[in-house]
Order: structure tokens, then C-alpha cells, then sequence
């Protein structure tokens, strides 16, 4: 695990309060902490615990996830959509539940993709693709077409 890092954590919170309009007192009762305890972690003075960093990512509406890579306690995600993730959580014309139908969706195609990629789709090159229409091996043709549209 990687070390915590207290003091930029705490100027990352000061300004995603700022950005989200809060003031101390604001966030800290969103979030169920006391504004003392809140200061000293923008002040980069407390250690917050996963718990209270999920509590304030919650009051901010960002993901736990990006406070948890701004402590240490998780390293950033390459390729896996975190700015993504982020930008959904703080886009105030989209509702919480919008939020969180968003993020399934996109973790289905993730997950989709993966298997997908899997160590076979990787020694077989177009693997992982899905077939276009056209003939197939056993000479048929794939045909995407409803039964109600015949």
C-alpha cells in the first residue's frame, strides 16, 4: 500500500468543496464529521480513515475511489475510466440514480470487454471483435434482421 499523502489530500478536498460551493461547516455536516475534524484534514493534520474519505466523497458527489487514489490508499487505475467515473459523479444535470445507472453500464462494458480480451482473443488476432455480417465459416450468412422486420 502506498503512503499516505495528508497534505495534498487535504488541498484536493478544500478544492472539490470549493468547486461543489460548500463551506467547511456545509461539507462537514453532509458528511457526519465535526468541522474541527474536517479542518484538520484540509489543513493535511489528520489521517482520515477509508470510512470517513467514503463519507466526504459522498457530501462532494465524486467517487470514494478518487479520494482514495488522492491518499495513497489505492493507486491510480490506468485505462479503467477514473476521470470518466469522476466526471459522472460531479455532473450536476444528471441525478444521483442517472449517476449510478451510468457507472453499471459503463463497468458492464469493461467487464465485457475484458472477457473479451481474454489470453485466447489475445494469440488470435480480430478476437474479441464481434462478427460482422457476412459469410460465416460454414458458408450461412449472419443475419440481424427481427422476425418482424421479414
Amino acid at each position: 500500500m502506498a503512503s499516505l499523502n495528508v497534505g495534498s489530500l487535504g488541498e484536493y478536498i478544500r478544492e472539490q468543496r470549493r468547486n461543489a460551493q460548500y463551506s467547511l461547516r456545509q461539507l462537514a455536516e453532509a458528511a457526519g464529521v465535526s468541522n474541527p475534524y474536517l479542518s484538520q484534514i484540509e489543513r493535511g493534520l489528520r489521517k482520515p480513515s477509508a470510512e470517513i474519505l467514503q463519507q466526504i466523497a459522498k457530501a462532494l458527489r465524486i467517487s470514494a475511489e478518487t479520494l482514495y487514489v488522492q491518499a495513497g490508499i489505492l493507486e491510480e487505475r490506468r485505462g479503467e475510466g477514473l476521470e470518466l467515473r469522476a466526471a459522472i459523479l460531479a455532473d450536476p444535470l444528471v441525478n444521483e440514480q442517472q449517476k449510478q445507472a451510468l457507472l453499471a453500464v459503463y463497468d458492464a462494458f469493461l467487464k465485457e470487454n475484458a472477457a473479451l480480451r481474454g489470453p485466447a482473443a489475445e494469440a488470435v488476432p480480430g478476437a474479441g471483435t464481434p462478427p460482422a455480417s457476412g459469410p460465416t465459416t460454414d458458408g450461412s450468412a449472419h443475419q440481424n434482421i427481427h422476425r418482424e422486420d421479414r
